[in-house]
């Protein structure tokens, strides 16, 4: 049996604000020692897949090569870009006809989301072993989550009683008020639905084919007018927005007659909001999770995040049930009954057109990353990171000059059509509409701390003349 991880990486980074943003959503955040996406890649590696498929974003191509990158045996990877979000109908319909082309229908594929947390490998591996072995037979398979309480945060699936055994779904019910909720939990019959799934490629292929047929084709057409860039797949944008943008749960699982549920034997999250992410820490003998420098006096069940480029005290004084978390452009504080709406926040934001919706203070970048650390009118200060063997692109600005000091690591700095080598301490002057480039030529990470100087200091004001990235 061959078996593929497909994992579906996507997310507006709405309901995490402010430590994920829409240019760094929720699979690229770190809970413990490595970032969501990563541990979804591991968990399905723990089941025995031998190949992986990641559906991203085409703007998050980068940092999913970064997680690849930092795992140590990382598996053979096809990247499939979505120039937009289409839901993951689309998204699995993508993945399964690539799936055929590369591996064959009769290949199991294990659908995982990358923003989910399950603690316990092992457990996980002992209910995918037994949905690998209903998906062999035909089955298409969804991972139930036996509920704890009366969530109105996630789809159910009904099934004659709730066991430990796997058995045929009754059917598939959308988020519900809170009173059917509690009823649906008074019955004893229903699962969560993970969002979690297994099917081979034929089987869900058909299912599309008999429920979906629009979405198949409008699947198949995209594909047709992909390139294949390396071991990823870009869209053509065209193409891709005329899919459908809809729920696997809606285009197949709820009209399919050959779905099986198989019962979480292990602890799941979908990390889905503050005090979720709580409970992924160990709380102290008050009820806290937060770092060990925090002065928390009189305070109790209270959740601290603190995301700084240097060392911050923060102090709590008669407080509980409060999630905090600071980061250096923006700054959240909310009682554990109303993190739910911290998408209300980000709404706001919207619409005043708040760049902190989009980018994180810490923007990452195909060649390192940059953090604004002050900005007043007519000036702006800059951390630059470059990664050994990468450079910015060649390019100039209209409305402003750029100050450059290293102070680590070596550089090559073009300016005009001189480079200079610039080494920690070294200074370098980049003036207005003068052409430049940066360069790590070091084997460390090269850090630069730029100053820039002008009436607009927008990142849009870049012209590239060349880049490595093709983002020309």
């Amino acid at each position: 049996m061959r078996v593929l991880s497909v994992v579906l990486s996507g997310g507006s980074g709405s309901r995490l604000w402010p430590l994920s943003r829409q240019g760094f959503p929720k699979p690229f955040m770190k809970l413990g020692d490595s970032t969501l996406l990563q541990q979804a890649i591991e968990r399905g590696q723990a089941c025995g897949t031998g190949d992986l498929m990641v559906v991203t974003n085409q703007d998050h191509l980068f940092l999913t090569k970064d997680v690849l990158r930092q795992m140590s045996d990382a598996p053979e990877t096809t990247l499939l870009l979505e120039p937009k979000g289409r839901n993951t109908g689309p998204a699995i319909a993508l993945a399964a006809l690539e799936c055929i082309k590369k591996f064959g229908g009769d290949t199991v594929m294990l659908v995982l989301s990358a923003d989910h947390l399950v603690p316990d490998v092992e457990a996980f591996v002992a209910s995918a072993s037994q949905a690998f072995r209903l998906a062999a037979q035909g089955s298409l398979v969804v991972f139930g989550i036996s509920p704890t309480a009366p969530d109105t945060g996630f789809g159910y699936v009904e099934v004659a009683n709730v066991s430990r055994e796997s058995q045929p779904a009754k059917r598939f019910v959308e988020k519900p008020d809170l009173q059917t909720a509690q009823e649906y939990l008074a019955t004893g019959r229903y699962y969560w639905n993970s969002g979690m799934f297994c099917f081979t490629a034929d089987a869900i292929v058909s299912a599309f084919e008999r429920y979906a047929p629009e979405l198949l084709a409008a699947a198949r057409r995209a594909l047709d007018s992909a390139q294949a860039d390396g071991n990823a797949v870009r869209f053509n944008a065209h193409a891709f927005g005329l899919q459908p943008d809809i729920s696997i749960d809606y285009a197949v699982m709820e009209r399919a007659d050959n779905v099986h549920v198989v019962p979480a034997k292990f602890g799941w999250s979908d990390v889905g909001s503050w005090p979720s992410v709580a409970k992924a820490h160990g709380p102290d003998a008050s009820g806290n999770t937060m770092p060990r420098d925090v002065v928390a006096i009189d305070t109790s069940g209270t959740h601290v995040q603190v995301e700084s480029h240097g060392p911050k005290i923060v102090a709590t004084l008669g407080v509980s049930d409060l999630v905090i978390v600071d980061t250096p452009d923006a700054l959240l504080v909310a009682h554990k009954d109303s993190a739910q709406k911290v998408k209300t926040v980000v709404d706001t934001l919207k619409n005043r057109k708040h760049e902190s919706v989009n980018l994180p203070a810490v923007v990452h970048r195909p060649w390192g990353t940059y953090a604004s650390l002050k900005e007043e009118d007519g000036y702006k200060v800059k951390r630059i990171t470059v990664k050994p063997g990468e450079s910015l692109s060649l390019q100039y600005h209209h409305q402003r000059a750029e100050h450059w000091v290293v102070v680590r690591g070596t550089a090559i700095v073009q300016v005009g059509e001189v480079e200079h080598k610039t080494l920690p301490g070294e200074y370098r002057y980049i003036p207005l509409k003068e052409k430049h480039r940066l360069t790590n030529i070091g084997k460390d990470e090269l850090v630069l701390i730029e100053v820039q100087c002008g009436v607009y200091l927008g990142e849009d004001d870049i012209v590239r003349l060349a880049d490595t990235y093709g983002r020309v």
